[in-house]
C-alpha cells in the first residue's frame, strides 16, 4: 500500500483536491495544511493534520520520511 503525504499551502489550487481525491485505491493519504489554509473537502479515509495545531516540524519531518510520495501544493 502506497503512502502519500500532501502538503497543502495557501496558494494551492483546485487541482490539489482533485488529485488527492484521485489516489489509487487502498492508498494511505495524509494531508498537512500549512500556514492558515482553510479546511478543504478531503476524500473519506484521508488523515488531515494542521501544522502548528498538534503537529510540529519534527512530526512533519517524520511524516516525510515515512511516506512513499510527498507532494507539495
Amino acid at each position: 500500500m502506497a503512502r502519500y503525504l500532501h502538503l497543502v499551502g495557501p496558494d494551492a489550487g483546485a487541482l490539489a483536491g482533485l488529485v488527492i481525491a484521485g489516489a489509487e485505491p487502498g492508498a494511505e493519504i495524509t494531508v498537512v495544511l500549512l500556514d492558515d489554509v482553510a479546511a478543504r473537502p478531503m476524500p473519506a479515509g484521508a488523515r488531515v493534520l494542521r501544522l502548528g495545531a498538534g503537529l510540529d516540524y519534527a512530526g512533519l519531518l517524520d511524516l516525510v520520511f515515512a511516506s512513499d510520495h510527498v507532494i507539495a501544493w
